[in-house]
């Protein structure tokens, strides 16, 4: 059994109450409800932070242990190096994954710092790119 897990960046714990014409009306934890049920031979966990350092910990954490990590660094994405340098740390492969398209939107939003070190990259799908990650892995 694969064990993965979903690692969400800052303002993630609004989905469902921020501008739902970007990121829909479903909280994560009901989404994640929903993949749990779907993906019951993966081994999936979720963690969500508002604070950069405590998703450079827990990336470091599961990050030579896991299978594989889906990461939505949301804005830590466009301006972390820290972020950047964990996910080059590690060796457990990891799939950036964005709810938008971060090319059609600000300018600011097209450089990420996780890209040059992840696997691959999911963008634009809305919470399926969350599926996509997970499908990528099994």
């Amino acid at each position: 059994m694969k064990k993965l897990i979903i690692i969400n960046g800052p303002n993630l714990n609004l989905l469902g109450k921020r501008e739902t014409n970007i990121y829909g009306n479903l909280t994560f934890n009901e989404f994640f409800e929903t993949i749990l049920k779907k993906y019951p031979n993966v081994e999936l966990e979720h963690f969500q932070s508002n604070i950069e350092g405590e998703l450079i910990d827990k990336i470091q954490e599961v990050g030579f242990s896991y299978d594989g990590v889906i990461l939505n660094a949301a804005a830590y994405t466009h301006t972390s190096v820290g972020i950047g340098d964990a996910v080059k740390a590690i060796k457990t492969p990891v799939v950036e994954v964005h709810i938008s398209n971060t090319f059609a939107r600000e300018e600011f939003r097209h450089q990420s710092y996780i890209s040059p070190n992840a696997r691959g990259v999911i963008l634009g799908f809305g919470l399926q790119s969350y599926e996509l990650a997970i499908q990528s892995f099994i």
